[in-house]
């Protein structure tokens, strides 16, 4: 299929228009993250708290994440072609108005039955469907609102919204689900006191996020590319749901970055599950020493990583990014996240391995917004829905494949030494591209969109 995108010109007040959409996306982000924590909580304080109902719990936990993770991983695909068929703005308004049915119908699930397990994965995987098409829509305005220019300190920004919402919503979900508690010792309002918990109320405000992010997407003029080859001989949607895999096995360029990505993602994904093991490994001196207890420890861990990831986007949205030679802003950063991570796993000081997992967090910005800018200017805006369909689908597949070996590693080996030399084969395949002549062409001037569109 041969594509001849003609892109619109940006809109006058577009990067306006970016602020508003990104503000309301941030809104809706922590109340996603919120209403998530909150469900989580609900399936171990109350659907399954006894100890005889462990594997229950286990069974609920496990298959709510797979619902949600298979239904954004597989339905990617179908997702970004129709974001390249259908109006991209009336996709993120049909997507947040439903989602927030959704969080309403979920109130009305928890108290007013006892929901099955497989009614609560039926819930997810309904959220993951939602998530894909919002992604497909979203994912794609950036290059038809902002100027090229402004597209890493965009991209920087999304890094923000992401690591903000992950530091605060946890904290945030226990404050709202513990508010009726409060409310009856402290004679606070009969409704609220009169409810067994707040998880509804957490349900009840992420509702309220994607009311007012489907309000603002409402007001906002957002562009949708055109397509040539619209009406009569019109590619089928299942043609259309395998372009985006055609698009970037045609460009060596594009599909050598995403290797180097889907590496980079399966050698770093898994430390969300070795970082925990170093309480009982290389820290457990530092531990018995008496200055940190593990509660403590793992908290410095975790805070200290999305602090890091925090600091970072915010340092990329204020600079905007390298204007040229922008795979060194990933392969440089990608190289020192990976010297950081090899650290994390041989200190054997609390101190210092946060350190470490504070300086891995503060390069991930930087790389996830150069990477972005790159696609965003190398893949013409009517098949970016198609094409970044795929970028989802590996960096989405890679990450289950990731958690399973980090788990089976750990089991067999020294956990600091499964996360030093994972860190350690990072740090070589980054540097390693930094020889590649294809990863090299990215830093060329960027073809026209009509020159970048050839035949797929």
């Amino acid at each position: 299929m041969t594509v001849q995108p003609s892109p619109p010109d940006l809109p006058t007040g577009g990067w306006r228009t970016f602020q508003w959409l990104w503000s309301s996306q941030a809104l809706s982000v922590l109340g996603s993250v919120l209403s998530g924590f909150a469900i989580n909580l609900y399936l171990v304080q109350t659907r399954f708290p006894l100890p005889a109902q462990k594997g229950e719990l286990a069974a609920a936990l496990s298959l709510t994440l797979l619902a949600w993770g298979l239904t954004t991983i597989f339905g990617a695909p179908l997702a970004g072609a129709l974001a390249d068929r259908w109006d991209r703005r009336r996709m993120m308004l049909t997507a947040n108005a439903l989602n927030a049915a959704l969080m309403l119908l979920g109130i009305v699930m928890l108290t007013t039955l006892t929901p099955s397990i497989g009614l609560l994965v039926v819930f997810t995987a309904v959220e993951g469907a939602l998530a894909a098409v919002h992604s497909a829509a979203f994912d794609t305005t950036y290059s038809t609102l902002v100027p090229r220019d402004q597209l890493p300190r965009a991209n920087g920004m999304m890094q923000t919204l992401s690591s903000s919402a992950g530091l605060i919503g946890p904290g945030l979900g226990a404050l709202v689900i513990g508010l009726p508690a409060l409310a009856r010792q402290g004679g606070g309002p009969a409704w609220l006191a009169a409810q067994a918990d707040g998880v509804p109320l957490a349900l009840a405000l992420d509702a309220v996020t994607f009311a007012i992010a489907a309000a603002a997407v409402w007001r906002l003029h957002i562009p949708t590319p055109g397509r040539h080859d619209a009406g009569p001989g019109r590619p089928t949607l299942k043609r259309d749901m395998t372009y985006g895999w055609t698009f970037i096995l045609a460009r060596p360029a594009l599909l050598n970055l995403l290797l180097t990505f889907t590496a980079f993602n399966f050698l770093t994904v898994g430390t969300s599950v070795l970082r925990p093991l170093l309480l009982s490994s290389t820290l457990a001196d530092d531990l018995r020493g008496g200055a940190w207890t593990a509660g403590s420890a793992l908290a410095a861990l975790l805070t200290t990583a999305s602090l890091g990831s925090l600091l970072g986007g915010v340092v990329i949205s204020a600079w905007g990014g390298l204007r040229s030679r922008r795979t060194l802003g990933i392969l440089l950063p990608m190289t020192v996240a990976g010297l950081a991570q090899a650290a994390s796993g041989l200190t054997h000081s609390v101190l210092l391995t946060c350190a470490a997992v504070g300086v891995y967090g503060l390069m991930v910005p930087a790389i996830a917004a150069h990477s972005m800018t790159i696609w965003q200017s190398r893949v013409p805006p009517n098949v970016q829905g198609r094409v970044f369909s795929v970028r989802r689908v590996m960096s989405q597949f890679t990450s289950p494949l990731s958690t399973a070996a980090a788990g089976l590693a750990a089991a067999h080996l020294p956990t600091g030494a499964v996360l030093h030399w994972a860190g350690v084969a990072v740090a070589v395949v980054a540097a390693a591209q930094l020889l590649n002549p294809h990863i090299r062409t990215l830093d060329d001037p960027a073809p026209t969109a009509h020159a970048e569109a050839t035949t797929g």
